[in-house]
């Protein structure tokens, strides 16, 4: 009776491992990111305020959006098996505030050293993160 428990026990426990770690790998390939992204916390900081938003076109390895400040773009790069980067085109408009700056900067500066992207679930919230060697970024997807 025990083994039986104990057994049903490591199968629950498994399973429920396996289906956590899967959402944390890295994705090697984008295409059902496409679609609009809010930016939600960074660095640990929440900044839903700043209204930074990112848009995947996987089929053309392309990406634009919004920095808090400037419209950007750029064609992505595959760099690694899982890391992606981009050289941004960015619009040249003043930041309004202290957080659209913190914002703008480090989204900048994720996108341009490389990111891998794994979905997840994150503060309540179904996402995605960019990680970086310097930062984490986690959005939630426009509309959902």
């Amino acid at each position: 009776m025990i083994n039986k428990k104990i057994l049903i026990a490591t199968l629950f426990a498994s399973i429920f491992a396996s289906n956590t770690f899967s959402k944390e790998l890295p994705l090697q390939d984008l295409s059902n990111l496409d679609g609009n992204w809010h930016l939600r916390v960074m660095d640990g900081h929440d900044v839903r305020q700043a209204r930074a938003i990112l848009d995947f076109h996987s089929a053309h390895m392309f990406l634009n959006g919004f920095d808090g400040c400037n419209k950007i773009s750029g064609n992505l790069t595959k760099s690694s098996h899982a890391k992606f980067s981009a050289k941004l085109a960015v619009t040249k408009m003043a930041c309004r505030r202290t957080i659209h700056q913190f914002v703008s900067k480090r989204l900048h500066e994720t996108v341009q050293e490389g990111f891998v992207v794994s979905q997840n679930k994150r503060y309540g919230l179904e996402g995605i993160t960019l990680k970086s060697a310097h930062h984490d970024l986690f959005f939630k997807k426009m509309g959902n």
